[in-house]
């Protein structure tokens, strides 16, 4: 067990680290050779924070673990909503920006509820992965367009989901250290991918339970782990729209690029506890963060952050429970 346990916590720390290298790289590179920083934000900045997630269910579905790429991807949703912004919450509470309101919360409801009917079947195929990829280009396009549009300061209606993208550019241009930066993050991310892969269906095994509950537990919030470090320096700074826009963007990039592309190569069979536990919750948590900034301060209070937290403890000791019953 001591073996698989160190492949997952290095898996975890150096799958963090690479995929910085790896859009610093990207960005580097892309700024080197002239590309604007809306583009840079919506593509490499978009993908490469969620290729952590990527990878790691790209490689669960080739070597046969397709629970461990669902749960990863539902549950990092799950650890998005309630322990990242519970736990942002607790530093500063997080205003809901009217923008968000109107557009990103709604469109990350509609993607949910739409990529549910797609579950339902308990099959998530490669006609369903590209549908996915469809919307999530749409989704791409629509923000970009958005951010065109949006008015100028003092009244910048630019989505939070895209200023969050933009401001979080790495800098640097130089093209020599871009490219190796790139090649090197790019190596290193499929490498501790597959430690952290191997380590994980080992402990699923010596444990006695499905990749399933692994994915969603152990991988899903190291995945998760840079959003929480994102989110909370957001909250130190009383930056709420990067915090909140952080993870609105992460979870729908989770439910079209995480899941879509591991159902590309391989159908993706879908548990029945997915359908009945998991999904049920990640939607759950996500009409209740809807529901708040509905409410008549738009604003995450801490008492509700703490609500999340305890909320999320609560799902992994249900999980926890069920998995070994």
């Amino acid at each position: 067990m001591a073996l698989p346990i160190a492949a997952v916590i290095v898996g975890l720390i150096l799958l963090t680290w690479s995929a910085d290298r790896f859009v610093f790289g990207a960005s580097a590179f892309a700024r080197g050779v002239g590309v604007s920083p809306l583009l840079i934000g919506l593509t490499i900045v978009a993908f490469g924070t969620s290729a952590p997630e990527i990878v790691v269910s790209v490689l669960a579905s080739l070597q046969g673990n397709p629970g461990l790429a669902v749960g990863n991807a539902i549950g990092s949703n799950i650890a998005n909503i309630a322990l990242v912004l519970g736990a942002a919450t607790l530093v500063a509470p997080l205003a809901i920006g009217r923008g968000m309101v109107r557009r990103e919360l709604p469109i990350l409801l509609l993607v949910s509820f739409g990529v549910l009917l797609l579950l339902v079947d308990g099959e998530l195929g490669r006609l369903e992965g590209i549908a996915l990829l469809a919307g999530l280009v749409l989704f791409t396009a629509w923000m970009a367009i958005s951010a065109r549009r949006a008015r100028p300061s003092p009244h910048d209606d630019t989505p939070e989901v895209v200023r969050g993208m933009v401001e979080t550019i790495p800098e640097g241009d130089r093209l020599g250290p871009a490219i190796a930066w790139l090649v090197f993050g790019l190596l290193l991310l499929l490498a501790s991918s597959q430690a952290l892969v191997w380590g994980a269906v080992e402990i699923a095994e010596q444990l006695g339970v499905s990749d399933l509950v692994i994915g969603l537990s152990i991988v899903a919030v190291g995945t998760s782990l840079p959003e929480l470090a994102t989110s909370v320096v957001a909250a130190f700074r009383r930056e709420a729209g990067l915090a909140i826009g952080n993870v609105v963007g992460s979870n729908l990039f989770n439910l079209l690029a995480v899941l879509a592309v591991p159902a590309l190569i391989a159908p993706l069979a879908i548990d029945a506890d997915v359908l009945a536990r998991d999904y049920p919750v990640m939607l759950a948590l996500t009409v209740a963060l809807f529901l708040i900034a509905l409410g008549r301060r738009g604003q995450i209070r801490r008492w509700q952050g703490a609500l999340l937290l305890v909320a999320f403890a609560s799902y992994l000791v249900y999980l926890g429970i069920t998995a070994t019953a």
